[in-house]
C-alpha cells in the first residue's frame, strides 16, 4: 500500500490517515472538534495532538460546544494544570469563546452547513501526485479563514483552515496513488 508520505509508519499515524483523514464530516460538533485540535497543533506535530486527542476529550467535555461555552476561569486554571493537553491559555480561552460562537450559528444555520456551504456541499476532489503539489493555503482556506475571525474565531488561520479543511473532507488531498483517495473520492 502507497500511502500519503506524511503519515510515516507510526500505527496511531496509519490509522489516522487510513481511517479518518480527508472523510467527509457532516457532523456539527465533529467539525468544531477538528478545527479546535487543529488549532491546538500549530506550532506542533499533528502526532502530538492524535496522542492528546483522548485527553482533550475528556478536558473539554467530549468537544460538546453547549457545556465548553460555560466553562469558568476555574475551568481554565484546572486545564492549564492538566498535563494530558496542550496547556496554552490563549488557545485553551479561544475554545470557550468558539464554542459560544459555535453555538450562535448552530442555532441560526447550522455549523454544518455553515461550513459545508463554502463547497455547496461537495468535498473538492484534488488529484495531487507528489506532496510537494499540495499547497499550505489556499485562496478558499483564506476566505474561510476570515470569515471565521469575522465572527470571532481564534487560531484559524489560513494554514490551519486548510489543514482542517484536509482533516474533515472539505478537500480530498490523498495522494492519487493512495488507495484512501479512490476511496474517499467514491464515497
Amino acid at each position: 500500500m502507497h500511502r500519503c508520505e506524511w503519515c510515516g509508519t507510526d500505527p496511531l499515524y496509519v490509522s489516522y490517515h487510513d481511517n479518518e483523514w480527508g472523510v467527509p464530516e457532516y457532523s456539527s460538533q465533529r467539525l468544531w472538534e477538528k478545527l479546535v485540535l487543529d488549532g491546538f497543533q500549530a506550532g506542533l506535530s499533528w502526532l502530538t495532538i492524535l496522542k492528546k486527542r483522548d485527553n482533550f476529550r475528556e478536558a473539554f467535555k467530549g468537544f460538546n460546544p453547549c457545556e465548553v461555552s460555560e466553562f469558568t476561569q476555574k475551568d481554565i486554571e484546572s486545564l492549564m494544570l492538566n498535563k494530558g493537553i496542550v496547556r496554552n491559555r490563549n488557545k485553551i480561552v479561544s475554545t470557550i469563546k468558539g464554542a459560544q460562537i459555535w453555538q450562535d450559528i448552530e442555532s441560526s444555520i447550522g455549523f454544518n452547513n455553515y461550513v459545508w456551504d463554502f463547497v455547496d456541499g461537495k468535498p473538492i476532489q484534488n488529484k495531487f501526485i507528489s506532496m510537494t503539489d499540495v499547497p499550505k493555503f489556499t485562496d478558499l482556506s483564506i476566505k474561510i479563514s476570515k470569515d471565521l475571525k469575522s465572527r470571532g474565531f481564534n487560531f484559524c488561520g489560513p494554514t490551519i483552515v486548510y489543514a482542517w479543511m484536509e482533516a474533515c473532507g472539505i478537500v480530498n488531498n490523498h495522494l492519487v496513488s493512495c488507495p484512501c483517495y479512490e476511496k474517499i473520492r467514491n464515497s
